[in-house]
């Protein structure tokens, strides 16, 4: 299963002064295509009522076209890899003006424990929904079709 590419339109205020979508909006973008992908998954909590939830780790992005208003970027999310307690997610940002990949990049999420302050095992629920949107092994994530 791997959920439908997600549209994030681009916004005239997400320009930067040389007339661009600014670098930094880019991870906003995959932070929205992030949390569609986990309630598309079937992880529709993003926190547990025992206190676990998601929290991200790190992430990475490479820039390869530059992107202008108006357009509509459609990411492609795919689960790059699964460990114990994290999961890496990986996204495609195609421009649908430009009719090619705009960005590339990929966050680690890992499971946490909120009430205690310390990281988690991946709930089986968890574990089951992200195995079934693994993506092919490789890397970057998949394309678009």
């Amino acid at each position: 299963m791997n959920p439908a590419p997600y549209l994030q339109p681009v916004a005239w205020g997400e320009m930067d002064a040389l007339g661009h979508v600014n670098n930094a909006v880019y991870f906003r973008y995959m932070e929205s295509a992030r949390v569609a992908f986990l309630l598309a998954a079937g992880i529709d909590r993003l926190r547990h009522a025992d206190g676990v939830g998601v929290i991200l780790q790190s992430a990475q992005c490479r820039f390869r076209r530059p992107v202008r208003y108006p357009d509509t970027l459609s990411i492609t999310s795919v689960v790059e890899s699964i460990g114990d307690d994290r999961f890496t997610l990986a996204h495609e940002m195609t421009s649908r003006s430009l009719g090619e990949v705009a960005a590339i990049g990929s966050g680690v999420i890992v499971a946490y424990d909120y009430t205690r302050g310390v990281k988690a095992p991946l709930p089986p629920a968890w574990r089951s929904a992200l195995e079934a949107a693994r993506g092919p092994s490789g890397p970057g994530p998949v394309r678009s079709s």
